[in-house]
């Protein structure tokens, strides 16, 4: 069967340089009807890359998987790629409709609402009671340590979806008047904080005068002096209403006297400390600085249990967390789960003259110390307080930690921004946020120059079209030599 249908075409469609154009015509059309309607049938594309940099993430399936409501987007004027991207949320949850715009004409209030025009580039979020534009600079974020464009494009989509169909935002309270760090310290941690769908602000207890009602979360980061008295009552009081605390501790270097802080510490029994570990195990720490310590996260922890992966946090100059014994923890009313440990080979350090990575004769053992951990304090039958501390500041903040020839964030380390946006997830009841979030994609661009792309053109449109006339015209010298 196969030989005959050979033969036809050689001996029909073959003979005629005109009915062998029209062959090639025929079969460059049905190339292009299938690719056509291929693409109109958004069939999902196969992705064979190590991380499936081009598939919907695991994390962004966990938060929209169960999605409830209708979820319309819009995409206009924008490249293949993301619309490709963007029609995988349809096939993730039939609640998703996707729609490619050719114009603007029925979205007349869009050019009011968010100033866009028929030349802009965006993609429409909405719900029967949000909006939100992305643009495309959205899409992408730079790093400005490697030079770096990162694509985001996914987590800008999902958040998007988030934002438009969540009612009542979480409100992040970071207390601040005090700190070590200044606000500015906390930009990147705020904005993923922000994208996840949670209200932030940075509060004064001294000018506020409370904790807001409202607030679901009081985030207290490293002091660099004790709070005032009215500060510490306030924040007393805060607790004993079941507010949830998110303490980041540095190791009190200073010897700083904080007693109306250590009044606040207390109500959980827990004591900070006044050196720093140092890890023995290289295992354990960031190439050449066993300062920076890598510690997993306790596998059984309500922070990772969903997860199946390990989580590893990264702390620069991590103190150790001590605690009321347990007779003391059980008068208090609290329960303690511990989050990570230093390695079996780490020693602690208060001696600051001395710059030796090695262990030295003052050094004590430091060997399971907790950096980590989870107190539950029972205010009555129906009321709990729990607080998650972290022995240091350092890992959640967008301080540049030189790396080589180029700098890297803080919190970019180990799985540094998942741990803190996992524990904030749990603190504030919204355990379906936590996961291991997709890491963005380094996009390396290039501009194409005129001559170029006329050598490009050439090599995929002219040198095929060069080899089927010079076939024809071979086979018409043979046939007329015969």
């Amino acid at each position: 069967m196969g030989k005959k249908f050979i033969e036809i075409i050689k001996k029909k469609w073959l003979q005629s340089i005109a009915l062998t154009i029209l062959l090639f015509a025929i079969i460059i059309c049905a190339f292009w009807a299938i690719s056509y309607g291929i693409k109109k049938a958004n069939i999902t594309d196969l992705d064979f890359t190590k991380d499936k940099i081009y598939s919907i993430s695991q994390a962004t399936k966990d938060k929209l998987g169960n999605l409830d409501q209708e979820i319309t987007i819009s995409i206009y004027n924008m490249y293949d790629y993301v619309n490709d991207f963007a029609y995988k949320y349809a096939n993730l949850n039939k609640n998703i409709k996707v729609e490619k715009l050719d114009n603007l004409t029925d979205k007349t209030s869009w050019k009011t609402e968010f100033g866009v025009s028929d030349a802009s580039s965006f993609i429409m979020i909405e719900s029967k009671t949000k909006s939100k534009l992305l643009q495309e600079s959205d899409l992408y974020t730079y790093d400005y340590t490697t030079y770096e464009q990162i694509d985001v494009t996914e987590e800008a989509i999902t958040n998007a979806i988030l934002d438009v169909t969540t009612n009542v935002k979480p409100k992040i309270c970071f207390l601040t008047g005090h700190n070590l760090y200044n606000d500015g310290y906390f930009e990147y941690l705020e904005s993923s904080l922000t994208a996840e769908a949670n209200e932030v602000e940075f509060i004064n207890l001294l000018t506020k005068g409370s904790v807001p009602e409202d607030c679901k979360l009081l985030v207290i980061t490293a002091l660099k002096e004790d709070i005032d008295q009215k500060e510490r009552d306030e924040i007393l009081k805060y607790i004993k209403n079941g507010g949830e605390i998110l303490l980041l501790l540095d190791s009190n270097l200073g010897n700083i006297k904080t007693p109306n802080f250590q009044k606040v510490l207390d109500e959980y029994g827990i004591k900070n400390s006044n050196g720093f570990i140092i890890e023995g195990d290289s295992n354990k720490m960031v190439s050449g600085a066993p300062v920076y310590i890598i510690e997993s996260i306790n596998t059984n922890s309500e922070l990772v249990k969903n997860v199946n992966m390990e989580l590893n946090v990264c702390m620069m100059t991590s103190g150790k967390l001590t605690f009321a014994s347990s007779e003391e923890l059980e008068k208090k009313n609290v329960t303690m789960e511990t989050l990570a440990t230093a390695s079996d080979k780490a020693f602690y350090r208060t001696d600051l003259t001395s710059s030796s990575s090695n262990r030295i004769s003052s050094d004590e053992d430091a060997s399971g110390a907790t950096v980590a951990a989870m107190l539950t304090k029972k205010i009555n039958d129906d009321k709990t307080s729990k607080l998650i501390v972290f022995a240091n500041t350092a890992f959640a903040t967008n301080a540049q930690i030189p790396m080589g020839t180029y700098y890297r964030y803080a919190i970019e380390f180990c799985n540094n921004k998942d741990v803190l946006l996992n524990a904030v997830s749990y603190l504030t009841e919204r355990e379906d946020n936590i996961t291991i979030r997709k890491s963005g994609e380094t996009v390396t661009t290039y501009d194409v120059t005129t001559s170029q792309l006329r050598t490009i053109l050439v090599i995929i449109i002219g040198i095929p079209i060069f080899i089927v006339i010079l076939g024809i015209v071979i086979w018409q010298v043979r046939r007329r030599k015969k």
